[in-house]
């Protein structure tokens, strides 16, 4: 099932060399995502980017789960 957030995710070969961007802006799928995984809250990206609304940054979530349905990150396997 395809999130109607991914509306808000815009690829374009001519600009940010054709990496994913939220509509409207030149800001990365992978910038906002880096972002939460170093434990930025929502609202501290917002404050940082006020162009950004938050169904934008649920968008960069609902493409990155979207992506990892179809691709993996190979990642180092440790035995607990």
């Amino acid at each position: 099932m395809e999130s109607p957030l991914l509306e808000r995710i815009s690829i374009n070969p001519n600009i940010c060399f054709g990496k994913p961007c939220i509509r409207g802006t030149r800001i990365w799928v992978s910038l906002v995502l880096d972002f939460l995984a170093s434990e930025m809250t929502i609202e501290e990206i917002l404050e940082d980017y006020p162009q950004l609304k938050k169904e934008d940054i649920l968008a960069c979530m609902a493409y990155g789960a979207a992506m990892s349905r179809e691709n993996y990150v190979d990642v180092s396997f440790t035995a607990a």
